[in-house]
């Protein structure tokens, strides 16, 4: 009777995962991935496919252990050993992350007598940053260096995250006797405040005169980036009164008919502090070995600059992944049928599901 054999790289093993392939690989790229609860490694060609692979999980390494130096430090000399087998002489390492095991990998690597590496960290930069005016600021960014295909990921999401994720505030509702529609100015003066919930403004003057965003009477949280923006011109001795609700939030909203309320009108509310996101790639480099630099260029309306935009984008998608990185498959497993989700069933599932 013959023993089962074990699984690569499963955590009751304890090895490593490698992709044995029948020709000699002389180069390749060492990725390190150090988050605070574990340190990943993996080896790959210049193609980008994975050749070998290790983890603190998978060397023994349990609960807050995984994050140590020490842990990386195994994980990445596993990993090494794997590809000199192979027949790995020269590698690129790639360091991501803020764990502590990045440092400790790194030294495990540069030991391995039989591999030659050189360190490529990635980088960013502003190039070019400018203010036409105080609605209207420019920022050019870029990163290297990325393996091909990285750039054009990485581009489209922050584009997605800057235009979509970043939250802004602006006036919503405005309510006046004198003036009882168009409120066209309004929706374009530029706010900057990082309170929730609803707060109140006011307009109080007496013509004749221009009435321009420094006569926004706002609570203190709230500062208007424009004073000098125009809003109206009154050319009879009257006073002019406008009730004003300042809302913060993300997107834009759009005025309906039952919005209407309490003889206060809606406005297209405009949440976006970023006026436009391009993405462009520079590649470099031969045949395989080609890399790439990711150039972001990023608009605003004042109410942020365009670096304090893209830091704001990055903790946005960092928010959103940081979940996968904390999961663990144990945490994960439902007993007893406790908190069990049951899922609807949509017609083309239901018909999927007959057929099996």
């Amino acid at each position: 009777m013959t023993k089962p054999i074990p699984r690569t790289g499963s955590r009751r093993s304890g090895r490593i995962g490698s992709r044995k392939t029948g020709r000699r690989i002389p180069k390749g790229v060492i990725h390190v991935q150090a988050s605070f609860n574990n340190t990943i490694v993996t080896v790959t060609d210049v193609r980008g496919r994975v050749v070998s692979w290790s983890s603190a999980g998978t060397c023994g390494f349990k609960g807050t252990r995984r994050g140590t130096p020490f842990a990386a430090q195994t994980a990445a000399g596993n990993a090494i050993r794997t590809v000199v087998d192979q027949g790995m002489q020269r590698a690129e390492v790639m360091i991501k992350g803020p764990g502590l095991g990045r440092d400790a990998a790194l030294r495990a690597i540069r030991r391995s007598e039989e591999v030659a590496v050189s360190t490529r960290t990635l980088r960013w930069k502003c190039v070019e940053s400018r203010v036409d005016s105080k609605r209207f600021h420019y920022g050019r960014f870029i990163l290297s260096p990325l393996l091909k295909g990285q750039a054009d990921m990485i581009g489209i999401a922050m584009r997605r995250s800057l235009l979509g994720e970043i939250e802004g505030a602006c006036i919503t509702r405005a309510k006046s006797n004198k003036v009882p529609h168009d409120y066209s100015i309004i929706v374009e003066i530029v706010l900057r405040s990082n309170l929730y919930g609803t707060l109140d403004a006011s307009i109080c003057v007496r013509g004749p005169r221009y009435v321009t965003a420094q006569d926004i009477i706002s609570p203190p949280s709230v500062e208007i980036v424009d004073t000098t923006q125009r809003i109206a011109s009154l050319t009879d001795p009257i006073n002019l009164c406008i009730e004003l609700k300042i809302e913060r939030n993300r997107g834009y909203r759009m005025k309906t008919p039952s919005n209407y309320q309490d003889g206060s009108y809606p406005i297209d509310a405009v949440f976006m502090p970023v006026r436009n996101v391009n993405h462009s790639i520079h590649s470099y480099g031969n045949g395989n070995e080609k890399q790439e630099i990711l150039f972001l260029e990023i608009w605003t309306n004042g109410s942020l600059t365009p670096k304090e935009a893209l830091h704001e984008a990055s903790r946005n998608l960092i928010d959103l992944f940081i979940p996968f990185l904390h999961a663990e498959e144990r945490d994960n497993h439902l007993e007893d049928n406790q908190n069990r989700v049951t899922l609807p069933l949509f017609p083309l599932m239901v018909g999927w599901l007959r057929l099996i």
